[in-house]
């Protein structure tokens, strides 16, 4: 009698526990990256809707922010990991990082994707007026904003939730 309990009492948790990630994974998915168009350090202009097909990360970072300047490496490594399985990132300097210290930074650093200085703050506001840094974005191929990220990433799990989007059809 006792251990009927107790399974059930496990039961139940994992029914709320399958219920929740359920919920969590379907909300998560149903958000739709802003239709935001961009211009890149070297020039060229681009929207997120352009990079539709792919996986992308969307970094809010400012050089003045030790963090951002901390995970630029990993962010760096991630995208070459997987870059040439259809993974892209995105990397937006906010307003008040100083464009020619933007610059500067990803020159020495030889960052490996596109760059863009959020100028008037357009693209913050378009991904829910992001104010915090680092604040990055993961989205799926279909254009949904997958995960949020405040603060660093847990990059071990980043890495294998960009596996999973990328084996996605």
């Amino acid at each position: 009698m006792k251990l009927s309990r107790h399974v059930a009492v496990a039961l139940a948790v994992l029914a709320i526990g399958a219920v929740s990630y359920g919920a969590y994974r379907s909300t998560a998915v149903q958000e739709g990256a802003p239709h935001i168009g961009y211009t890149l350090l070297d020039g060229q202009k681009s929207s997120i809707e352009q990079l539709r097909g792919k996986v992308v990360l969307v970094n809010f970072w400012a050089t003045s922010c030790t963090t951002c300047v901390h995970e630029m490496p990993q962010i760096v490594a991630t995208h070459e990991k997987f870059k040439s399985r259809g993974y892209d990132t995105l990397a937006v300097a906010m307003s008040y990082d100083p464009p020619a210290r933007v610059a500067n930074f990803a020159e020495s650093r030889k960052l490996p994707f596109g760059v863009a200085i959020d100028n008037t703050g357009a693209i913050a506001r378009s991904f829910g007026d992001v104010r915090l840094t680092p604040t990055t974005y993961l989205i799926d191929k279909r254009g949904r904003i997958v995960k949020r990220y405040v603060g660093e990433p847990d990059f071990a799990a980043l890495h294998k939730l960009v596996e999973l989007l990328l084996a996605e059809a």
